[in-house]
This record gives structure tokens, sequence and C-alpha cells, in this order.
């Protein structure tokens, strides 16, 4: 079926298509479909009983006939065995005890307690060489489903359902979880858990029999939720081993699992998390699910590149160089006087910075975190003038304005709740506990969200605003709507309103999501915004891992990352300056520190980094991410090679003490194989600072070296203290 024909059949109410074998779809209808693009195939059984399953997502198929389709899904099928079904269950895309599905089902609910059952039979699909959209009905239920499946130019495979109710009284929905199939030797479980200023470390386990599961129930990701949840061959790494992963493309309450059944059946599924009696659907209503996204990949660095090059197909995607960025929180803080910010500027203009973010504290009453949160008015009593000075002074120097705001949260302390306090969320008639003295506005009351885009408009048209840093520094607790019932996903979707009126009013205008650091980082919120803020914590050493794991969905480009003050104000750790900015050059880089109390050299030497990243974005915004595996504790090796493979850059960064000493070879991974590369270090005065008693060969003399010649036999490191960084810069003879 392909060019968009369509194919339609009809199912028995009380019987298997094809009776005890199952092996004949209903009358006109191929057994097989093959969706292919980017890399992947998906190949669904759509004789399958009530409705298709995915027979095989991954690897590509490259052209296989009708007939050995036909054979692949033969193959799939089980035997009936004793203590089982006289016909096994297909683990079908939204599975449920009434199509014989003893596992996690894909959809559930019911109307005011009755008619729970659902079995959602094949009506119609429409497909092409990529994309299958399925229509399910189930009479009895009176429900219908519309379910694509689109297989990306990247190899993404994307799902998401629109759930109606066809019934005559309301429907309460549950549950819909969009299912991707495992292979059977994906034993070993990766996902990511955290804290405030530790977010994405990851975690690994066996996938047993059983469901292993994870849940966000913050209304926002939140900081200990997982980006991705994979499954791959047991020790997997980021150079190899063949993984899955999926990631749920929404900013609320998400739900991810890991299935293993003992019917031999595995496979992922996601979707949102809806509280208890969050979702009734009316008569004629429907339900659009948030999109679930499917990678794979022989290693985890497979598995990003599929998500990287898929976000930057968008047509909104930033192309412009990421502009250097000086946020002023760390800086300054609360303590916003027109001298102190305008000298800051000036330092910033200095060192090659490009926009000037003021952060928190400029509206009224807010000279602490307890006050002043939702009076989004520029505050009279610091800036009589209003922002226009400062604003004046930025962009006199050449440099973009940028500003923070918090538009979701309100402080209980604040004339707008004064004046409205049925504009907080809610779940009863007290409060929910507060967090960081602040309270969460409710998006979804009209007024209060004509309040708050009033205000930004307001802001955005009279100030030249290029940037806003929009914060969310609470979780969303008891969160009532405005009609009594669960509010966190009617929220969220008006959320994604403003943030889309915004954007829409204002061309141009760049937004960074921040959420206590890296509390909301989701392909939903990234579909509406430039960057995000990875973490609070400006620790290089935190930040190696927190980067890398972010990496697996989010492209480097749009992830901030920022050098930091030589005593980390997260931390208290004292870090080495070119540490601090290594770590920060494979991202979309910026400062935050107070430069004003730095010295000249010290300002040079940032000014040498800053032309580092200047020169080297072009290659974040478009390069391969590499993570080498494999390399001696205490090291790091990651790096990114240009599409074309004629450059890559890599940072060596030296976490600990090694056991040997000096260390063993390293591997630059990722370049192409039989080209000729130069290396050479980044910073020429890089060797001067390394520890060891004698010169390292290669790098003062410089040596040319093939892709696979890095790769399989590697270099020496230099030798460095604990916390110190050298970057290489890699080109090809012929580039």
């Amino acid at each position: 079926m392909r060019d968009g024909a369509t194919t339609t059949g009809t199912t028995p109410d009380d019987d298997r298509p094809g009776g005890p074998s199952g092996l004949d779809g209903p009358e006109g209808r191929t057994r097989a479909l093959h969706l292919r693009a980017g890399g992947t195939s998906v190949v669904l059984d759509l004789g399958a009983w009530p409705h298709p399953a995915v027979v095989h997502w991954g690897e590509d198929l490259t052209g296989p006939g009708a007939e050995q389709l036909e054979d692949l899904v033969l193959a799939s099928l089980p035997q009936r065995v004793s203590g089982g079904l006289d016909v096994p269950a297909a683990p079908t895309l939204l599975p449920t005890p009434a199509g014989g599905w003893l596992g996690t089902p894909g959809i559930e609910g019911h109307r005011d307690g009755s008619s729970p059952s659902v079995r959602l039979d094949l009506v119609s699909v429409r497909a092409d060489e990529s994309t299958a959209l399925l229509h399910l009905a189930d009479a009895e239920a009176g429900l219908e489903v519309d379910l694509e499946l689109r297989v990306g130019p990247s190899g993404l495979l994307h799902q998401r359902a629109v759930v109606r109710n066809v019934g005559a009284t309301p429907y309460r929905l549950a549950s819909v979880l969009l299912a991707f199939p495992l292979p059977w030797d994906a034993t070993e479980v990766l996902d990511t858990t955290g804290r405030h200023l530790r977010e994405r470390s990851p975690q690994r386990r066996a996938l047993t029999l059983g469901t292993h599961l994870r849940e966000s129930r913050r209304g926002r990701p939140g900081a200990d939720a997982t980006l991705l949840l994979a499954a791959g061959r047991p020790g997997f790494g980021f150079e190899r081993g063949r993984v899955h992963g999926i990631h749920v493309a929404w900013s609320g309450n998400h739900r991810v699992l890991a299935e293993r059944t003992p019917t031999g059946d595995a496979f992922l599924a996601g979707g949102d998390l809806l509280a208890a009696g969050e979702v009734v659907l009316a008569p004629g209503a429907e339900l659009v699910t948030p999109e679930v996204i499917g990678s794979w990949g022989d290693g985890l660095d497979a598995l990003a590149h599929r998500f990287h090059d898929a976000w930057r197909r968008r047509p909104h995607h930033p192309r412009r160089p990421r502009p250097i960025t000086l946020n002023t929180w760390e800086a300054v803080y609360f303590d916003h006087t027109l001298a102190r910010l305008t000298a800051l500027a000036d330092a910033a203009a200095e060192v090659g910075v490009e926009r000037f973010v003021l952060d928190d504290g400029w509206f009224r009453g807010r000279r602490d975190d307890s006050a002043g949160l939702g009076d989004w008015f520029v505050d009279e009593g610091v800036w009589p003038d209003g922002l226009h000075p400062l604003v004046a002074h930025v962009t006199g120097l050449g440099l973009e304005f940028g500003l923070w705001v918090e538009p979701e949260m309100v402080n209980a302390d604040s004339d707008v709740v004064r004046a409205h306090p049925d504009w907080v969320l809610r779940g009863r008639t007290a409060l929910p506990p507060a967090a960081r003295q602040q309270q969460v506005l409710d998006l979804t009351h009209p007024d209060a969200h004509a309040f708050v885009a009033g205000r930004l408009h307001a802001l955005l048209d009279e100030y030249p605003i290029a940037y806003l840093k929009w914060d969310h520094n609470r979780d969303l607790l008891d969160a009532g709507g405005t009609d009594g019932t669960s509010g966190v996903r009617a929220h969220t979707l008006a959320l994604y309103r403003l943030l889309d009126e915004l954007r829409a009013a204002h061309p141009g205008l760049e937004v960074e999501s921040c959420a206590s650091g890296g509390a909301r980082v989701d392909l939903g919120i990234l579909d509406r915004t430039d960057r995000v803020w990875t973490s609070d914590t400006l620790d290089p050493l935190e930040r190696l891992t927190i980067q890398r794991y972010t990496g697996l969905v989010v492209p480097p480009e749009m992830m901030g990352m920022h050098l930091t003050s030589p005593v980390v104000h997260s931390t208290g750790r004292t870090v080495d300056l070119d540490l601090s900015a290594a770590v920060a050059l494979l991202g979309h880089a910026g400062i935050e520190w107070d430069l004003t109390r730095t010295d000249g050299p010290t300002r040079r030497r940032i000014a040498q980094w800053v032309a580092h990243a200047k020169r080297l974005r072009p290659l974040v915004a478009t390069g391969r991410v590499v993570g080498t595996d494999g390399t001696e504790p205490g090291i790091d090796v990651r790096g990114m090679v240009a599409p074309d493979g004629a450059s890559a850059v890599f940072v060596l960064t030296q976490t600990g003490t090694t056991a040997s000493y000096p260390p063993g070879r390293v591997r630059l991974p990722g370049l192409d194989p039989v080209r000729r590369y130069r290396v050479r270090a980044l910073d020429p005065t890089a060797a001067a600072r390394h520890a060891g008693q004698s010169g390292l060969a290669w790098l003062e003399r410089g040596v040319t070296l093939t892709g696979r010649e890095l790769d399989a036999v590697g270099l020496r490191p230099p030798v460095q203290l604990p916390e110190r960084a050298t970057v290489l810069e890699l080109v090809a003879e012929d580039a």
C-alpha cells in the first residue's frame, strides 16, 4: 500500500480473522506493511488481531518484496503452549485484555465505572513509504482511535494517537501508552535520574521478566525524570552495542516503561500520565496524545545522532550562530544598580560576549525571592527610568539584550495574588505546599493567561528584547484545574499556547527553557524554545555527566554551557579556568561570572576561549557527537566530528588520577577511517601546563594519522593534573 492507498476490512466481533492460525487478514488486506526512511525499517503485521502489531523496528531491511515480508511476519508468530490462550495474543500497538493481552494495556478508561473493556479493531489503513495512518474502532465501547506511525528522514519512529469518544455518555480516559517493540536480546535498561544541580545521572539494570516503570508526577518532567528510556544488548555503550530508546515529547506528567513478558515479547512504551478524572471526554470530544519518539542504533551515539539530525531539520531550528551569552545571575544576584550592570556589560563586551541577559530582580518588589513574582512591571524604585538606560548601554556596545522571566509562577507576597487569589493553581481550598516561597499561576484561567500574555507583550513591545530566559522554579503539587479536576495536562497545553502566541507576535525572539536548571528538558518544550539551561550547576566535573546524557536527545547547540567563576557557586569547588572553558566548549557557550572582579590577564584568557567558541560553533551546530568508551577511569574523552568528516574537536579531561602513570593511549573514534588528520592542541600554550617531566613527543612535533589509526590504536594523552583538560583539533589533510 503506497502513495496514500487505502485498504479497508471488517473483523468479526467474536472471532479472530483466519481461525486459530491467524495467518490471513481481512479480505482485501495485505498481511505486511513496510515503512522505511533514514536507515530504519518498521514492519507491521496488519493481520494481527484485533489490530496491527509491529514485527520489526530497527535495522533497514533493504528492499524486501511482499512475499519476503509475509515470511518475516510468519516467522514471528508464536506457537500455542500449555497454560496459555488457544490463540496467543499479539503485542499490538494498543493491546488490551479484551484482545488477549495480559501485560500493561495500551489504553484504559471507563464510563463512570462501567464499560471498562476495550478492543480496538482495525477499520482502515492509509500508508505511503514512511507513514501509516491506522483507524481503529470499538463500537461496543464507543471509542475510535486514529494512530499515526511515521518514520522520519533521520530514522526516528514517531507515534501519536487521537482518541475519540463516539459514545453517548462521557468517557473517563485513564491511560494511553504507545508501544515500541524490543529485540528479545535487549536485556539491559538505561535511564536517568537526578536532583537539582545533578540532573540526568545514568543508572542501569537488567531487564528481567516484568515491568521497569518510570513516572514523572511533578507537573514538569522534573530533575529526577528520565530523558530517555533505553534498552539494549548487555554492555552497550556510546560507540557500540545495539540499543533502542524512547522519549516522550511532553512537558507535563509522563510515564515510560520497559516490559518483558513470559510469552517472549518485549517492548518500550510511553505517554502522558493522567491523574484520576483528569481527562473526561464528552460525546464527540477527542484527546491528542503527546508524540512518543523512538530511536535506535549501534551504540548510544548513533541513537543520539538520529534525534539531533531530526531536530536540526526543523524549519524553525535556530540557524544563525549561537550568540556567546553572559547571564547576570551569579554575578549580581538581586543587587541591581545601573552602574554595576553597565560595568558588567562593558567587561562582557571586552571579552567578546554577544548577548547580555538581565536575570531575576528587575521587577516590582523583587529584592529577594520571597516577594514580587508575578508582578511583571519594571521596579520604579530600582529603575526610575525603566530599563531603558541599561538596554541602551548594552545595545550600544553591540550586544543583544535578554531578560529573565518566570511567567508560570507567583509569590503569595505579590500584587497579583492579593488581587486575584483565585488565579493560583490548587486542588483544594488551601494552597499547595510552597516551594521557593512561590506558587503556580493557573494558566488555564482565561484572565490569568491574558494578564501574563499582556505583560510579556508589553515588555517585548517597549524594549528591544532579543531573548527571554524562561524559568520554572518549582514542581506542581496538588495541581487542580478551574473545573475542580487535575490541571497538569491543561496547564501544559496552556503554556504551549502562550509560547506559541509570543513567538508568532514577536518574530526573531529567542527563548531559553530553564526550570530550576534542567528540570524541564523535553522535545515538547524544545520545539517552542531555542535552548535549555542544562543545569544550575556550572561545576565542570558535574557538568561532564549532565551534558553527556542530556545530549542523548538534545542537540549540543541547544544546550546552555557556561564558563563559571573560579569558585563554583553550587559546589564550592575551586576550578581551573581552562577546564571550565573546555567543558563548556561543545555546546551553546556562555559565561556566568562577575567579570568586573577579574584582572587584565584573566580577561584576555577568557577572550581567547570566547574566540575559540566562536570559531568552533559552526562545527557544534552541525557536527556528530562522539563519546569514547573504554577510557581509563580518571580520563574523559568526548568530541565533535564535522558532517563531512573534514575536521573534529576532542576534549580530554582529567577527572582524577589514573592507575597508570603516564596514562595509556586513548582512542579518537568517529572519524573518516581513510582520511589523514593533522592533530594539534587547540591552545598552543597547553603543553606548558602539562604535568609530565618531559615533552609529549607527538604534541610537540605534530602528527598526522588516519581516522582508522586514531580509532584502532589511538595516541598518548598528556599527563595532566586532576581537574585539567586539553582540547585537540583535528583537520583532514585534504580539507
